[in-house]
């Protein structure tokens, strides 16, 4: 199958998930929805050595494509509205990162809403950040859609990080950005009426707007290089054109919108995700 056919099968496969996701009842039933499984699959599992352990009460998986621990350390924060888990695109591009770049990628498996909620995934990674940090080795933060918010927040709070990588983030939980309402029309994937139950969820009681559930109303003066990856058929877009507006002159920014790629776009079997991929190893590489 060419890569455009791939293209094709995709496109339907999240036109029809929309159709399940267009409102808010819908966006309720997948909330409630049990959740899926976390551990990394065979065909990773076969390449590289993966580890799993528990701290701080949550999984831990760690991928690595040398023999010994690297140096330098990504932690990878997988997307999923705070509601689903990780998934095979996810330790797809995981797995690029390790066998490219020769780091050890830790994925932490923080709880999802209902069951937990956005402070709780705050602390666990922060500690998780922490622990690596205190062991003696540099780490960068990468996370997709609701794990770029996360991991954005987490950066925030921790500090010390060496770079991020951002793939169409979910910046802030409230969506009120009145840009989101020209985006909307284009994007075949993502709504805001299904998303606004897993947004109050993942909030348990704090304002939507709370920098920590929220960061793009976090500080960003002391953010380490970040680099912004978003399509224009994603209504992430205009937070994301909201976080480069809102960018301190002293913080080092790469930031590219790819021209009618859909949300996250750099996971998905379509041709643009190997230039995404491509840039995403280099930025970690030039950082790491």
């Amino acid at each position: 199958m060419s890569s455009w056919q791939m293209r094709g099968v995709g496109l339907f496969t999240r036109l029809a998930y929309r159709r399940k996701f267009a409102t808010e009842a819908a966006g309720r039933r997948i909330l409630a929805k049990p959740k899926g499984p976390s551990a990394p699959p065979a065909r990773l599992t076969k390449r590289f050595r993966v580890t799993s352990s528990r701290e701080h009460g949550f999984d831990v998986h760690v991928v690595r494509a040398g023999a010994a621990p690297s140096p330098t350390v990504v932690i990878y924060l997988h997307g999923g509205a705070y509601v689903s888990e990780i998934v095979g695109e996810h330790w797809s591009l995981i797995g690029e990162i390790a066998a490219r770049t020769g780091c050890d990628v830790h994925v932490p498996i923080y709880g999802l809403a209902p069951a937990h909620d956005g402070l709780e995934a705050l602390d666990f990674v922060s500690k998780v950040v922490a622990g690596v940090i205190a062991g003696g080795r540099r780490c960068y933060l990468a996370g997709d859609s609701a794990g770029g918010g996360l991991a954005l927040a987490v950066t925030q709070a921790v500090g010390e990080v060496s770079g991020l990588t951002l793939l169409a983030p979910w910046l802030d939980l409230a969506m009120d950005n009145p840009e989101i309402d020209a985006i909307q029309p284009f994007d075949p994937w993502l709504v805001r009426p299904g998303l606004h139950p897993m947004a109050a969820a993942w909030a348990n009681g704090l304002d939507l707007k709370d920098p920590r559930i929220s960061p793009l109303h976090g500080d960003l003066s002391a953010l380490p290089p970040v680099q912004l990856l978003v399509g224009t058929r994603d209504i992430t877009l205009a937070d994301c054109r909201a976080l480069r507006s809102a960018m301190p002159p002293g913080v080092a920014l790469t930031y590219h919108e790819e021209p009618g790629a859909l949300h996250v776009y750099p996971l998905l079997p379509v041709p643009e995700a190997r230039a995404g991929r491509h840039a995403i190893v280099t930025h970690i590489t030039e950082h790491l």
